[in-house]
């Protein structure tokens, strides 16, 4: 039975849908990182960087979640691209484009965005422009075709958590800048996998509000500031 180690964020939620989608029995392990799960020993040791998700398969350990796609992509064999040169390479930019721009910028304006103890100019201004420079290149992409390659995989699986999280990014009016984005979350929304991920958090127990606690274990670089 593989282990998942879930927080209810985009990066696990992506690997779960997976794991629906391929109907890949799958245990949860919750980790909280509001609560600091992330930076138990015990953790630690399968995912040195302290961040969800992760895998454990038996005697193997897979953390970061492009990683642990790409090895259920791999063992599974389903919703991979075909097996030559071309279409790997397509692929593998596209997945990458996901893992060092989507995620990152749009991570980094959630936090001067929401949860930053002042508000920077400067980094909002970067890291809006930032984000939505890369989801602007995805919209592009899905107005000329209906999945990020010829067939549903797992570029849109990955497309799909992050865009559950358009509104908290931009504000509610942000889809009438993405319609094409809006289409494929809506399209993935519909499906029974998709709303089986979406009820892990509501049946498991995750601390919701964002305490002196929970900003200690989310942002533990904020203590230096007290020095």
């Amino acid at each position: 039975m593989l282990k998942l180690y879930f927080h209810p964020s985009p990066n696990p939620i992506k690997v779960a849908l997976y794991l629906e989608e391929t109907n890949t029995p799958y245990e949860i392990v919750v980790t909280d990182t509001r609560k600091g799960d992330q930076h138990k020993p015990e953790f630690r040791l399968i995912n040195p960087n302290g961040k969800t998700p992760a895998l454990v398969d038996g005697d193997i350990q897979v953390f970061d979640s492009t990683a642990i796609m790409l090895y259920l992509g791999e063992k599974i064999g389903k919703f991979m691209p075909p097996k030559h040169p071309a279409a790997h390479a397509e692929f593998y930019s596209w997945l990458m484009f996901l893992a060092t721009g989507i995620g990152p910028y749009c991570g980094q304006l959630v936090h001067f965005k929401h949860f930053a103890p002042e508000k920077l100019e400067y980094a909002l201004n970067r890291y809006d422009f930032e984000a939505w420079r890369h989801w602007d290149i995805l919209e592009a992409r899905l107005a000329k075709q209906p999945y990020m390659l010829d067939e549903y995989g797992i570029l849109d699986m990955s497309v799909w958590a992050w865009a559950r999280m358009i509104p908290f990014f931009f504000g509610t009016d942000a889809w009438e800048k993405l319609p094409s984005v809006k289409r494929l979350l809506d399209e993935i929304n519909a499906k029974p996998t998709a709303q089986a991920v979406e009820a892990i958090k509501t049946q498991y127990t995750f601390k919701m509000e964002v305490d002196e606690d929970s900003r200690k274990n989310l942002f533990p670089s904020n203590e230096r500031l007290k020095k």
